[in-house]
């Protein structure tokens, strides 16, 4: 185990019925809101009724930013960056899944920079402040809700990267199951392979005496998987849509991964077929990770046999570590194509004309992966095999 501080200052709010602690968090930060959403699903369900109605209980002047991406662009940044500058936004308050929230950090950042929000994304320039911003989560998935990390697309140049900042954690989240009741059974599907792909990204990695975040990250993964399938037969089960929204929580907030750094190279792979191909980003993960996992398996066998024993109940008894290891990796693929989740790139009708395009954008930064360091032949095997 390697040294480490964990800091997370955000309030996390779990439970039916919290929205009304708006008025107990946002006084403390202004009265000048920008309400940052997406394609209008918090309409039809009737939670931006519902927001809007706290907000106008506390005196507030709303700004709104509807009409943001399921991967979020930054032609939509800054909109909302230009909003805050000319108006004088105090707070924002980001309602939606993990794209709205992404979209906020980027925004809530580049509100304080002077230069282009895009500066931040590709590292140009580093957020060293930012303004501050709540959420009310109604997808559970990225675990954007208490982090401090975003991911955004530039789909002018086709680039989608991750980047973070201490500066843009959530001053609160506020998760209610209730407000996750009415997502559907696509997206449903695509939250639970992300956060299990979230814990994954964990697992693999090369620190020692790791034990404890082993079994936690071990526990995660048993207790998603013995869950999804009764979420997905009764999609407005509360008690499960509770299980699952606080597992997506937990799966990235860096409780986890104290004590050492997880991979993260299936998330950089997978980002440049949704850059490019536009994607859910769910989807890809499930198609990516498992050829990422044999693609890599020769790096530390023992490793991949443990997942395969622990969470998917492999009998390793006169195999190989290596065959195990399969065994274990077909069971995931088998999970989540059992759910509902894609399994080639065919699938969303990506060629191997387009293999090169892709690989090009993962290795703009050079070789990546810390479990397993991944060149440009590396990523175009993954792809090859994800065909």
């Amino acid at each position: 185990m390697q040294n480490f501080t964990f800091w997370n200052p955000t309030k996390l709010i779990f439970g039916k019925g919290q929205l009304e602690q708006l008025q107990n968090e946002i006084p403390q930060y202004g009265n000048k809101v920008l309400l940052v959403y997406g394609g209008g699903s918090i309409k039809r369900n009737g939670l931006y009724e519902n927001v809007i109605g706290q907000l106008k209980q506390m005196d507030i002047e709303i700004f709104e930013l509807a009409g943001v991406e399921p991967n979020p662009r930054i032609s939509t940044v800054r909109k909302g960056v230009e909003i805050c500058k000319e108006n004088g936004v105090d707070f924002l308050l980001a309602v939606g899944g993990g794209s709205v929230i992404d979209c906020t950090k980027a925004i809530a950042a580049g509100a304080k920079y002077d230069g282009d929000a895009w500066d931040l994304v590709v590292k140009k320039s580093f957020a060293t402040e930012a303004l501050p911003f709540g959420t009310v989560l109604t997808l559970a998935a990225t675990g954007s809700e208490m982090n401090s990390g975003s991911v955004i697309t530039n789909w002018e140049t086709n680039e989608k990267y991750g980047w973070g900042s201490p500066t843009v954690f959530p001053k609160f989240s506020i998760l209610d199951p209730v407000h996750t009741i009415s997502v559907p059974r696509d997206q449903t599907v695509y939250g639970i392979v992300d956060m299990m792909s979230h814990v994954l990204e964990h697992y693999f990695h090369l620190a020692k005496q790791t034990d404890f975040q082993d079994r936690m990250c071990e526990s995660l993964l048993v207790t998603i998987m013995e869950t999804a399938p009764k979420l997905l037969s009764d999609l407005e089960n509360y008690e499960h849509r509770a299980t699952i929204l606080y597992a997506g929580t937990m799966a990235l907030n860096g409780i986890l991964n104290m004590g050492y750094r997880g991979d993260w190279a299936t998330h950089n792979i997978e980002h440049a077929v949704s850059a490019v191909y536009d994607i859910p980003h769910g989807g890809g993960l499930a198609i990516l990770f498992p050829n990422w996992m044999k693609h890599n398996l020769h790096v530390k066998p023992e490793r991949f046999k443990q997942l395969a024993v622990r969470v998917f109940g492999v009998d390793p008894t006169g195999k190989t570590d290596e065959e195990t290891a399969l065994e274990g990796i077909e069971k995931l693929r088998e999970f989540w194509i059992g759910i509902g989740a894609p399994k080639r790139l065919a699938d969303y009708d990506i060629e191997e004309s387009g293999l090169v395009q892709m690989a090009d954008k993962a290795m703009v930064n050079g070789e990546f992966g810390n479990f397993a360091k991944l060149n440009h032949q590396d990523v175009m095997n993954i792809y090859k095999l994800s065909l």
